[in-house]
């Protein structure tokens, strides 16, 4: 058994609940942990600065999943448990000793590994995750101005005029959720959604002939739309019509066309629609990154035009996306946690994170400080194997922080812009993502934007200067270019599944996709939402405007 004492030895800053109390051996307690004061980085871990999960605990109520097995000493009970709220707050007064075989290691705690590793565990897999950092999130992690300024500027401070840094959390991989998409599926299906809370998407825009527009979201809006003349209007109702009422397994519906055979080419040809209109299309609709998608078959646009109107529905908003409020490094964190109550042990800041291999070349465990913990699998981003990665490209982009909403956005507080690569004579689109203190992501009166593409030269200045002009003034910005990789291994033969980089899209339905891809590589079998019905809707309204807002907060219902 356990007697619990947090409130006195461990979390003095913290109100506790339950405070005190027994835990039997095999029962699981969530303990609630809520702040009451405000601290500086500095304060929590003896004088070292932490990552965003140090300063974002605020006011917000934590979750300590306690979970008490007999043959574990409670030394190592507290390292593999307590160390995955307070990171680097035990893991550096207890050791841990890596002794034991694991079905998988997970190495990174990216969002696409943390969903990895709470859907193993839930599957009843021995996971063990590590990461050579002592902070969550890898490279789809949020920082506070003060880590932002490092990151990109140096020893340099940023100016006061910006307001506190623990009110920033920029996220490093900005994306927007589709409402009815694969990854709101598998929040809901895990039951992560109980650990998070989100707020719609104001609005969705495209660029066409050098103006911004609102993808129409109401039958008026649409009327009114001047992405397309009256008559272009009728012939594309025809056209949505036909999308709406679609069914895969409805030949009725089908108008005699195989949209397995059928290139989407083909498909929009029958219905007469100009150019500009299958540009909006395809890539403020169905969410295609180039033009490659109209020689491919139909169907995967169809799907994607009835997504967007399904998630569309869902909020009956401005806009078919969803983002967690205090930005996305609140995501890993929630599927870590999902991993912790389902057995999974976290190590962080573990330098080096070797994996080894047998003479056949599988994969038999991970080395780090001159421990080796065994296992069968691994899983992990492409920096920890680079020797079985290729790059494949590379993503610029620009982070601005403004004063202002995006211009000609309906001075929406939350939107996506989309530039389809034809209107900027491009290979491929560029996107703007823009987030504010309505989503708790800046302090108030402050906006954070992302303008970012596909990299087809050397000068991320001058390559996105056609999204940077649409954000008007900006209080400072910065510029950015990282690569992105593919596996080129084979899993069957070293048992190593190694997830591709991140692109330069600001939506997650290609980031989910690789996920349950590997999760479906790894296990041998598809990832099912078969219990997937509805999400619980909470409603706020935001004090600002007055406009009523969505918030979602986790649950199933029958």
């Amino acid at each position: 058994m356990l007697m619990l004492f947090l409130h006195i030895f461990f979390f003095p800053i913290m109100l506790v609940t339950p405070a005190a109390g027994i835990i039997k051996p095999e029962q699981i307690v969530e303990v609630s942990l809520r702040h009451e004061e405000f601290h500086s980085s500095e304060a929590f871990v003896d004088g070292i600065p932490q990552n965003w999960w140090s300063e974002d605990t605020r006011d917000k109520e934590v979750i300590l999943v306690v979970h008490v097995q007999v043959p574990r000493t409670l030394k190592a009970f507290f390292s593999t448990h307590l160390s995955l709220f307070c990171p680097g707050a035990l893991t550096s007064k207890l050791q841990f000793t890596m002794d034991e075989e694991y079905d998988v290691i997970v190495l990174g705690t990216g969002l696409k590994e943390c969903i990895l590793s709470g859907l193993l565990s839930v599957d009843g897999l021995k996971v063990l995750h590590m990461d050579r950092n002592d902070y969550y999130g890898g490279e789809s992690t949020s920082l506070n101005l003060v880590q932002l300024w490092k990151r990109f500027r140096g020893n340099d401070k940023p100016p006061a005029h910006l307001g506190s840094s623990r009110d920033y959390n920029v996220d490093m991989i900005p994306k927007f959720m589709m409402a009815n998409g694969t990854l709101v599926r598998v929040l809901i299906h895990t039951d992560v959604t109980k650990y998070l809370y989100f707020k719609a998407v104001d609005g969705s825009y495209v660029y066409n002939k050098g103006k911004v527009h609102k993808v129409p979201a109401t039958d008026m809006e649409a009327l009114k739309s001047p992405l397309m003349g009256i008559f272009e209007k009728r012939r594309a109702r025809k056209f949505f019509i036909y999308v709406q009422d679609y069914n895969e397994n409805d030949p009725k519906t089908h108008e005699g066309m195989d949209l397995t055979r059928v290139t989407t080419r083909e498909l929009i040809a029958k219905y007469g629609l100009d150019e500009n209109t299958v540009d909006f299309i395809g890539h403020a609709l169905a969410l295609h990154r180039d033009d490659h998608y109209l020689d491919e078959p139909a169907l995967d646009t169809v799907k994607r035009m009835k997504l967007y109107a399904e998630s569309l529905a869902r909020f009956q908003g401005g806009s078919p996306y969803i983002y967690p409020l205090y930005g996305l490094g609140e995501l890993p964190q929630a599927f870590a946690r999902l991993s912790a109550v389902y057995g999974g042990t976290y190590m962080l800041n573990k330098p080096e994170c070797k994996v080894e291999f047998n003479e056949e070349g599988k994969v038999i465990g991970v080395t780090s400080e001159g421990e080796t913990a065994k296992c069968k699998k691994v899983v992990c981003d492409p920096s920890y194997l680079p020797n079985k990665v290729r790059k494949v490209g590379r993503v610029a982009r620009a982070i601005a922080i403004m004063s202002h909403p995006i211009p000609n956005t309906n001075d929406s507080h939350s939107v996506q812009v989309i530039l389809p690569q034809k209107q900027l004579g491009r290979k491929s689109d560029m996107y703007l993502f823009c987030c504010s203190y309505s989503h708790n992501v800046a302090p108030k009166g402050k906006f954070i934007a992302f303008v970012s593409t596909e990299a087809e030269t050397d000068q991320p200045e001058i390559e996105l200067k056609p999204g940077i002009n649409l954000l008007g003034p900006v209080d400072e910005i910065f510029f950015d270019i990282y690569d992105r990789y593919e596996p080129v291994n084979e899993p069957s033969l070293d048992n190593c599944f190694i997830s591709t980089s991140y692109d330069a899209t600001t939506h997650f339905e290609s980031t989910v996709m690789d996920v349950l891809n590997m999760y479906t590589m790894i296990t041998g079998k598809k990832f099912s939402t078969t219990n997937f019905s509805s999400l619980i809707f909470k409603f706020g309204r935001r004090k600002d405007t007055g406009k009523t807002t969505h918030l979602v907060h986790g649950s199933l219902v029958a």
